[in-house]
């Protein structure tokens, strides 16, 4: 598939719940968000069917966000599913570690190739002051699990900010050198003022080499994450939302009024 300005999309991201077991400072208020209804999110077989059918159109790439994506009930299922789906070459997640230890072994089984694991700091005060009491040993288990488990690679998401330090992002870089992990340095992002860069040690962010979609968990496809744009799977079925996402993908991200992280899927 190719957008109007001559990217070739072959990359989805799934974000499979808007749950999440943290309360990251910088992705929630203190207030909480208003979280989506049981019937509004995607079951597992809209889900497969919406992958299914961006792979026929030219889809490679598939990777699961959330919210937290280990939170959904019976995620190692979903796994299962989507990666007998004859085409996707690289099937991945993105998760916060803390439930890896649980899970890791048996996602490898039902066919996950990759993993990106969050970590900001590798301090346990300021990662349990970030994540509103989170552990961060839970986290470090979660990597060593993942290790253990065989899969094929392991990155780590640092995302810096307001809320971070130089020795937080530092410390983070040290403990992927420590272990053989390649870290990914996220700029945190603010949609109301377009504000977003190029991952350090990624391709985010790189309008010009932007090949993704995004199906949100309550059956959205987005094309872009700086845009209000969207086109329900549920309305127009799963083909003409993604050919109108695809064909309204636009050059580069833009300010937005939009900050349901949580349902989208960064």
């Amino acid at each position: 598939m190719l957008d109007p300005y001559g990217r070739q999309i072959n990359y989805l991201r799934v974000s499979v719940t808007d749950r999440c077991n943290l309360r990251c400072r910088y992705c929630m208020p203190n207030e909480g968000v208003p979280l989506l209804k049981h019937s509004d999110i995607l079951s597992f077989e809209e889900i497969v069917t919406v992958v299914g059918t961006a792979v026929e159109m030219g889809v490679i790439k598939v990777r699961l966000t959330g919210g937290e994506p280990l939170v959904r009930r019976g995620i190692v299922n979903l796994v299962e599913l989507i990666a007998k789906i004859e085409g996707i070459k690289d099937l991945a997640m993105t998760t916060n570690g803390v439930l890896l230890p649980d899970y890791a072994k048996a996602l490898v089984s039902a066919g996950l190739q990759r993993v990106n694991i969050s970590l900001d700091t590798v301090d346990p005060g300021c990662y349990s002051k970030l994540t509103r009491a989170g552990n961060i040993q839970q986290v470090f288990d979660g990597i060593h699990a993942a290790l253990d488990a065989g899969l094929k690679l392991i990155k780590i998401n640092c995302v810096a900010g307001p809320h971070s330090t130089v020795s937080d992002v530092e410390g983070v870089k040290a403990y992927g050198r420590r272990n053989g992990l390649p870290v990914r340095v996220i700029q945190q992002m603010t949609f109301s003022t377009g504000c977003y860069s190029i991952v350090q040690g990624g391709t985010g962010g790189d309008c010009k080499q932007c090949n993704r979609i995004r199906l949100s968990s309550d059956g959205k496809i987005r094309p872009c994450l700086f845009s209000d744009a969207f086109y329900e799977t549920r309305q127009l079925g799963a083909a003409e939302a993604i050919r109108r996402a695809v064909a309204h993908k636009p050059e580069n991200g833009k300010p937005c009024g939009h900050s349901a992280m949580q349902a989208i899927g960064g």
